[in-house]
């Protein structure tokens, strides 16, 4: 359940990167743990409580790297690249990547680690499936 809860720690901490939690990006955290096989088990009642653990643990000194730090340490090796792909959707599903945003994804991409050629792979995918009709 530490996974779990790093996944979601990591899509909290993306979307909270800009100041600024849209109701899409919300409402994309609600709808990729009800369906995303990383999820499978998890009690999804417990998704609000965990996002508002983040947000304390954001909020507090040095707030960024404690989260950082817990989702590297939770996360088994398999999940790593999970973790990303999911931090990149987060950052794509209000329309906008804002430049915070950019930023802590270079962060993450780095501490977890994920290596450039499988996290390039990653963002072209979410770019195709996050890009909207004119």
């Amino acid at each position: 359940m530490l996974e779990q809860t790093a996944l979601i720690y990591t899509m909290v901490m993306v979307s909270a990167a800009d100041s600024n939690m849209t109701d899409e990006e919300v409402r994309t955290i609600g709808s990729i743990v009800q369906v995303r096989p990383a999820f499978e088990g998890y009690d999804v009642d417990l998704l609000p409580q965990a996002a508002r653990d983040c947000a304390a643990m954001l909020d507090q000194d040095g707030g960024l790297d404690k989260t950082i730090d817990f989702i590297v340490e939770e996360l088994p090796e398999a999940l790593r690249e999970t973790a990303y792909a999911l931090a990149c959707e987060i950052a794509a599903a209000d329309g906008r990547i804002e430049q915070e945003e950019i930023r802590l994804l270079e962060m993450l991409r780095h501490r977890l680690p994920v290596d450039r050629l499988p996290a390039a792979a990653i963002e072209r995918g979410v770019r195709a499936l996050y890009t909207r009709m004119s």
